[in-house]
């Protein structure tokens, strides 16, 4: 997330209409409007690797992935942000209203930079952990190749899976895997 963009504020309607209507992206958070920022070499071949790798993972199911220009909205937070990846299964982000923004991921990716690692980690993840129906957040480094998997448990909490080289990272919510090596092909370290 980038410094906040000079404007007025908006509520959380006021605004989907508005980003509507702009060139660059923006993600908002109570109110406030902020101006995305663009990605590194590696940050969007780590993107696009893992997102062809759940695209073939996700083939005959009922799940769909979505890249970095789909929002998603989390009414309960008063937030929309722009997750690098995601992906849902529920029913209701397949509905018509829904196709300008998803509400009801079961697994959020983010690629990890410098300016946003903090944020990604704190911030981003407590919003992100008030929409019931995630139970996986993944966070990729672009600078080593590492991953750390957050995983709900059956008690509600979140669980820590680091993922190193040669790993396969399990993610049992969308019963798929993903070889974090592969989500590093091209990337130079």
């Amino acid at each position: 997330m980038a410094l906040p963009k000079t404007q007025t504020e908006f509520d959380i309607d006021a605004y989907m209409e508005w980003e509507e209507t702009q060139v660059e992206r923006h993600e908002y958070l109570g109110g406030e409007v902020f101006a995305m920022s663009g990605g590194t070499d590696a940050h969007y071949t780590i993107l696009l690797n893992t997102a062809a790798s759940l695209k073939t993972a996700l083939s005959g199911k009922p799940c769909r992935a979505f890249i970095s220009g789909m929002k998603l909205r989390i009414d309960r937070a008063d937030a929309v942000f722009y997750p690098d990846v995601f992906v849902t299964c529920d029913p209701r982000d397949r509905q018509p209203e829904a196709s300008l923004a998803k509400q009801h991921p079961s697994l959020i990716i983010e690629v990890l930079s410098d300016s946003t690692a903090a944020f990604d980690r704190g911030r981003k993840f407590e919003l992100y952990q008030q929409i019931d129906t995630l139970s996986e957040y993944l966070l990729i480094e672009q600078d080593r190749p590492h991953a750390d998997l957050f995983r709900k448990n059956s008690e509600g909490f979140w669980v820590l899976h680091p993922a190193r080289p040669g790993s396969v990272i399990r993610l049992e919510s969308i019963e798929a895997e993903l070889a974090l090596d592969g989500l590093y092909e091209d990337v130079e370290l």
